[in-house]
């Protein structure tokens, strides 16, 4: 069997709201994913500009720090593409124009897997959080059809269909995955984020909520998403089951 080409290789996609995101609620997996030949990318909609109980903190310090923090964990992983789009921290919104952005980015990212909060989590009250995953949900829908954003497609882009989208952050978990083999490199993720430290024993709580999850399965890290399956894909971009 043929290896797959950089044209043919899987990819996959989280999209999420700030720095850290991901290493806290999906970067096990992201992990697995790249381990079984994905080429992973992260698109944040804000670089976590008001991140800090520091009282001098500025914007412009944060924005430098945390980006730089979140590129430092994303290569941890192996994840080879990191796409801020500046949004302001706490103020992401649903709207056409983020869906449109995000669409873009989907058209030219062409995942087959996206990953991203699960809208309806319920009381989640964070506003960038529920925004980024009705929105990235919206997008995925909008990316696959040639009549929603035809500008886009006159820039050497064309539609794209995910095959699969996994929401983090739920409250209702339909699937798990084994994060066993990578919960060291989520731990070490997320303990590049020095910014957002603050307080001993962090390692061991995301072990102890990864320990919790792998309950669920019967291993001993995994990490909870609702699945949906958007199209029945082909078999190398199948619904992974490692």
């Amino acid at each position: 069997m043929s290896q797959p080409t950089e044209e043919t290789r899987p990819r996959v996609m989280a999209i999420f709201a700030h720095p850290d995101d991901a290493e806290f609620l999906c970067s096990g997996a992201i992990a697995r994913f790249v381990a079984s030949g994905y080429r992973a990318q992260y698109v944040l909609a804000t670089s976590g500009d008001k991140g800090s109980d520091d009282p001098n903190a500025t914007p412009e310090q944060l924005i430098a720090t945390r980006e730089a923090e979140q590129l430092a964990a994303a290569k941890i992983l192996g994840v080879e593409e990191v796409t801020f789009l500046h949004h302001r921290d706490g103020e992401v919104e649903v709207s056409i124009p983020f869906r449109r952005e995000l669409a873009h980015v989907i058209r030219r990212g062409r995942p087959d897997v996206v990953i991203t909060f699960d809208p309806w989590q319920r009381y989640q009250i964070h506003p960038d959080h529920r925004a980024v995953g009705q929105t990235a949900l919206d997008a995925v829908a909008a990316a696959r059809d040639h009549m929603y954003y035809p500008e886009q497609l006159t820039e050497g882009l064309r539609e794209h269909r995910v095959h699969n989208v996994y929401l983090f952050a739920t409250d209702q978990p339909n699937y798990y995955i084994d994060i066993t083999a990578t919960i060291d490199k989520k731990v070490e993720a997320l303990l590049a984020h020095t910014s957002q430290i603050r307080s001993e024993g962090l390692a061991e709580r995301i072990r102890a909520r990864a320990r919790a999850a792998g309950l669920e399965i019967g291993v001993e890290y995994a990490e909870a998403f609702h699945y949906l399956p958007m199209m029945q894909p082909p078999a190398l971009m199948r619904h992974p089951n490692w």
